[in-house]
């Protein structure tokens, strides 16, 4: 009997384990038309390499873009037109950032860091669905890309079960 309770523990702590391997947003839901903390979390690194580059780009509806600096990493943005104009703060904004990059710096695979940026979700997007942060993790060797968008309604923030399922946020109606 204690050799099932164990054997069952060792397998939940592994499942639990495999379910936060992938990167995820520290909050996965905020309401549309207000400001977003978005934190990257990156749990390890590429089957024991290293991470040395972060790329997330940006979806639809996230405006006002300001990346976090890292001590020892490289930090980069790409601008460019949005997919239509947004409003912000009675402005009308039709470009902005749409892809962050951190690189140069050494994560090692049995550590845990966070990648930060702060950003409004556009009023337009409106609430009720789920869009998506696609990441791509290089390391010293090998890269992971959690790019998978589900077809169908994504579970507790990451996805469908996809083996590299992108971070998820979900839209919370106007408060």
């Amino acid at each position: 009997m204690f050799r099932k309770l164990v054997i069952g523990a060792v397998s939940a702590v592994v499942c639990l384990s495999a379910a936060a391997a992938h990167v995820t947003l520290e909050r996965p839901e905020a309401a549309v038309g207000s400001s977003y903390k978005g934190v990257l979390k990156i749990p390890h690194g590429c089957s024991g390499s290293p991470t040395t580059a972060i790329r997330v780009r940006l979806p639809a509806g996230i405006i006002a873009v300001k990346p976090m600096p890292k001590p020892g990493w490289q930090l980069d943005v790409v601008t460019g037109k949005y997919p239509k104009p947004y409003s912000l703060r009675g402005a009308t904004v039709s470009e902005g950032v749409t892809e962050i990059a951190w690189s140069g710096g050494r994560l090692l695979d049995a550590h845990y860091d966070e990648f930060v940026f702060t950003s409004t979700i556009a009023e337009e997007l409106g609430g009720g669905q789920t869009i998506y942060f696609p990441v791509v993790q290089e390391c010293e060797k090998g890269v992971h890309r959690w790019i998978e968008i589900p077809k169908g309604e994504p579970s507790h923030g990451h996805g469908d079960g996809s083996s590299q399922p992108a971070a998820a946020l979900r839209l919370l109606p106007k408060r």
